[in-house]
């Protein structure tokens, strides 16, 4: 569980250097947001009324991108330069939204779903068992 809550904060804070993607993923919540491109993880954690299959998806998305963050970590780490670290992080943005979207999810459901999963017991009692 430990290893998944530190996956998940890596993620997040993955994700957050790509404003653009979560932009594109949704006009709406960029609107709502006032044109941040940022959804309001607060609004995600206090509606924590997640369906099974939401759940399911973000368990999927979840796996992903521990998957993509282990695979770049020791590149990111290996990097010569600040430059390189930086275009491999964005590489492994760009391949954790794919597998985000792959298992059926948007970008601010996903960091929502993360938000309670660290925020919420219930939410976070949810996920586990589905693991």
């Amino acid at each position: 569980m430990n290893k998944l809550l530190i996956s998940v904060t890596a993620s997040l804070a993955l994700l957050a250097a790509a404003p653009a993607m979560a932009q594109q993923s949704s006009q709406q919540d960029a609107a709502a947001s006032q044109g941040s491109g940022y959804a309001d993880p607060a609004a995600g954690a206090q509606s924590a009324d997640y369906n099974d299959a939401e759940l399911n998806q973000f368990v999927e998305a979840q796996n992903g991108v521990m998957e993509v963050r282990e695979d770049y970590i020791a590149k990111i780490e290996a990097a010569d330069s600040q430059q390189e670290a930086q275009e491999l992080q964005m590489e492994a943005n760009d391949h954790m939204v794919s597998v985000i979207e792959d298992a059926g999810m948007d970008i601010p459901t996903y960091n929502a779903i993360a938000t309670a999963y660290s925020s919420d017991p219930e939410v976070r009692n949810r996920i586990d068992a589905l693991m």
